[in-house]
């Protein structure tokens, strides 16, 4: 039982720290939060940490098979970064327009948020390598033991990781705008640099060859997610 409680809060601790720097999706989050409601930005972290939870799982038992499609998990790079480099720009957009409630076009939809999560989250294939780097460390180091119910256990802590590392900013976030800020009209200015220096980070991780497939080769380079 202790050993369990132990991995939990290894898979939390990890989770938490890794959402806490700036990313697409936390950020996404937090732009929902603001311009929607707190309900639909809890909506689309679910939805996301469900999708990162079964990577984690993919991570542990199936990571020679995802070494097998290097070619698609490139070509799912790529994508992301062009999706990244679309919400930079609708960001802009957005904000250039008078009225302050106005979102990106990614987010200018009725898809579900929940669904939206899983779908963002899905593309975003660096979440691979970050797991599977992590857990090789944990389990050299005898934290993680290959058995199912200490996986499990694992992937709960990391849930609730995530989820926390969201609630960060999506509150966070919500209390910047209202108090400092003073209204919601900066928050396309903010989003729209945030994805722009993203989308500039993963392109150079791209062309220097230090994005995802090549930490599935060298999984000791960790960093977040």
């Amino acid at each position: 039982m202790v050993q369990f409680g132990k991995v939990f809060f290894w898979g939390l601790l990890i989770s938490f720290l890794g959402s806490l720097p700036l990313g697409t999706l936390n950020v996404a989050a937090m732009q929902i939060g603001i311009q929607e409601s707190i309900q639909y930005a809890m909506y689309f972290s679910f939805g996301s940490l469900l999708v990162e939870m079964i990577y984690v799982r993919v991570s542990l038992v199936g990571i020679d098979w995802v070494r097998k499609k290097a070619t698609l998990m490139r070509f799912m790079e790529w994508v992301t970064l062009g999706i990244i480099i679309a919400l930079a720009i609708g960001s802009f957009i957005a904000a250039a327009k008078a009225d302050g409630s106005a979102k990106n076009i990614m987010l200018n939809n009725h898809m579900p948020r929940f669904f939206l999560g899983m779908l963002m989250c899905a593309i975003n294939p660096v979440q691979i390598p970050f797991w599977f780097g992590w857990s090789a460390m944990l389990m050299t180091k005898k934290i993680l033991q290959p058995v199912n119910a200490q996986y499990n256990s694992y992937i709960l802590g990391i849930g609730v990781g995530t989820l926390l590392g969201n609630a960060v900013f999506i509150f966070g976030g919500k209390w910047l705008i209202s108090k400092i800020l003073n209204g919601d009209h900066y928050i396309n200015w903010f989003v729209g640099f945030v994805f722009l220096i993203t989308a500039l980070i993963q392109f150079i991780k791209l062309i220097k060859n230090k994005d995802a497939v090549n930490k599935l080769i060298h999984p000791e380079n960790k960093e977040q997610k």
